[in-house]
């Protein structure tokens, strides 16, 4: 069966058919998937039961994971051992669950530090060299709410009026988890992570290395633009990501089990939405590295 795509939006995302992601892909469905990417930003793959050994196969047809190459530190995980589950290679756990089944505590940090995938993102933002896809596997879902959604920076460039794009073309952010995760009042970074969350450089407007398509790349992670005060910055970045995530812009996934959903994170950005926290909610993610940074990290 041939790979099939649908598009989803006026503007992006597509769902996929034709494909069985828990098999090894022949180059044809490999090239096919790669230029639905390049198309779509977003695309969906429905009913695939995956294992974590074949979401980890699936992956690495598309790149190299981002812990597995040099550059800033790895991400870093913030449960406890008592909350940390042992998962297959290459998968982070982005689950509300703990080894014994239960979901988090509110008040635990663990808790906390996600409640930051609610704020509009681009994943690894923080790091010298961001994210390219992510890919998300549903295992188990929750009864209402958690939707994930996803905002095509590439249209939303597209749509700014040329003074505004006279604005941004050249400015530079800085990125850090320290930013977003202040944004919610959480402050209490070890030493470890102060230095793992040292800001780092990003354009704000950059170029796809493929497609050579120009976006916005916006991020909570971001919380400085060089040259720049601190509030006008960031009454900046506010006013973009509104923007940005117009109804217009946006593609919202509503999930169910064994939903496989990939994305872009050089075209877009995303959000995970509110949904009761004591709901099991079983999503394990795989990262591939970025092909380099936006910008030198030493200003020049």
């Amino acid at each position: 069966m041939d790979v099939s795509i649908r598009q989803l939006t006026p503007v992006f995302a597509g769902e996929v058919t034709g494909v069985d992601c828990r098999k090894p892909l022949s180059p044809d469905e490999v090239a096919a998937i790669h230029a639905g990417m390049n198309e779509y930003a977003v695309l969906v793959f429905r009913d695939q039961k995956l294992t974590d050994a074949e979401q980890l196969q699936f992956t690495l047809h598309f790149g190299v994971l981002e812990n597995s190459r040099g550059g800033t530190p790895g991400h870093i995980h913030f449960r406890t051992d008592e909350e940390a589950r042992k998962l297959g290679s290459g998968i982070v756990d982005f689950s509300n669950v703990e080894p014994s089944g239960k979901t988090l505590s509110r008040d635990s940090r663990a808790y906390m530090f996600k409640l930051a995938d609610q704020m509009w993102h681009s994943d690894s933002s923080f790091k010298a060299v961001p994210a390219s896809y992510s890919l998300l596997s549903g295992r188990s879902v929750v009864s209402w709410g958690g939707n994930t959604e996803f905002a095509d920076m590439r249209a939303a460039y597209d749509a700014l009026d040329d003074r505004l794009k006279q604005v941004v073309d050249g400015l530079v952010c800085l990125h850090s988890n320290m930013y977003s995760r202040g944004k919610l009042g959480v402050m209490d970074f070890t030493d470890e992570e102060r230095a793992a969350f040292k800001p780092v450089r990003q354009r704000l407007v950059r170029r796809h290395p493929v497609t050579g398509r120009t976006s916005l790349f916006l991020s909570a992670h971001a919380g400085a633009i060089e040259g720049m005060s601190i509030p006008e910055a960031r009454m900046l970045l506010l006013d973009l990501t509104e923007f940005a995530t117009q109804e217009r812009f946006v593609y919202s996934h509503t999930w169910r089990v064994n939903d496989f959903v990939m994305w872009d994170n050089r075209a877009t950005m995303h959000r995970g939405r509110p949904f009761d926290p004591s709901e099991a909610r079983d999503i394990r993610q795989t990262r591939l590295a970025g092909d380099g940074p936006t910008i030198a990290q030493d200003a020049a």
